[in-house]
């Protein structure tokens, strides 16, 4: 039988890209590079940003714009000269940075609606309102709203990465099969190995090194977002305390 633990991880899957909140806060966002780096993370983080704006209170087209309008300042206005290593983890600084901008926001009707019809961040408001619809509807405030999401966003992103990784290698069905152990599913080991024509003790290997590669690519996912290497852990325990009492996808 073929064993599902071979060639699991493609050759060169191990190998990062920089750490790009670490090179917003180098250059101050005086740089070409900086400036790109910052617009992948907030490509990346939009929605539980929108989600805060509507816990706020804020109707789905004024959230859209306000969205939008933050993202066209925050870009474009020269914002980030502000930035410094303290400011530490990217998820924290955007979130008192977009608080700022609400608190000065008093005159909504005279923004530069979405940065003139400038699109700075890839937004498909649509898509958000149909994902805010599912949010819990009990009174948490719009902090921890926003927490909870980005911690899902984060997830998400590296279930991608892993999920990419896997079809490059011709994994497909492995990856389908497996991927609910990475979620605490309890499905035996015995069932997998017949729906993959393969043996259980083959499928334990595979499991193990499914879940190590997902710990590495969640690392690597949170060092683009802290401002050092050391930080890593912090806002790891951080983002399982907060997906741990919403009794959300556990962080593996």
């Amino acid at each position: 039988m073929p064993s599902p633990s071979s060639d699991s991880i493609p050759p060169g899957a191990h190998q990062f890209t920089s750490t790009n909140w670490s090179v917003v806060i180098a250059a101050r966002g005086d740089t070409v590079h900086a400036r790109a780096a910052l617009a992948t993370l907030c490509e990346a983080y939009w929605y539980p940003l929108y989600a805060f704006v509507r816990r706020q209170g804020h109707s789905p087209h004024d959230a859209q714009d306000l969205t939008q309008e933050f993202f066209f300042r925050l870009l474009a206005k020269g914002w980030l000269s502000s930035v410094h290593r303290e400011h530490g983890k990217f998820r924290s600084w955007l979130l008192a940075s977009v608080k700022h901008f609400l608190a000065n926001e008093w005159d909504r009707a005279n923004t530069i609606k979405r940065g003139g019809q400038t699109t700075f961040v890839p937004f498909d408001a649509e898509s958000a309102e149909k994902r805010y619809r599912y949010e819990p509807t009990n009174p948490s405030s719009p902090e921890r709203l926003f927490d909870r999401r980005w911690a899902l966003t984060l997830l998400d992103r590296v279930l991608d990465r892993l999920c990419n990784e896997m079809t490059e290698a011709g994994k497909v069905a492995q990856f389908e099969a497996l991927k609910g152990t990475l979620a605490g599913e309890k499905t035996p080991y015995a069932a997998i190995a017949v729906a993959l024509n393969s043996t259980e003790g083959a499928v334990k290997v595979a499991v193990h090194r499914l879940r190590e590669r997902y710990r590495e690519l969640l690392r690597n996912e949170i060092a683009q977002t802290v401002a050092s290497p050391e930080e890593v852990d912090e806002e790891l325990r951080g983002l399982f305390a907060v997906l741990s009492s919403g009794n959300s996808t556990p962080l593996v």
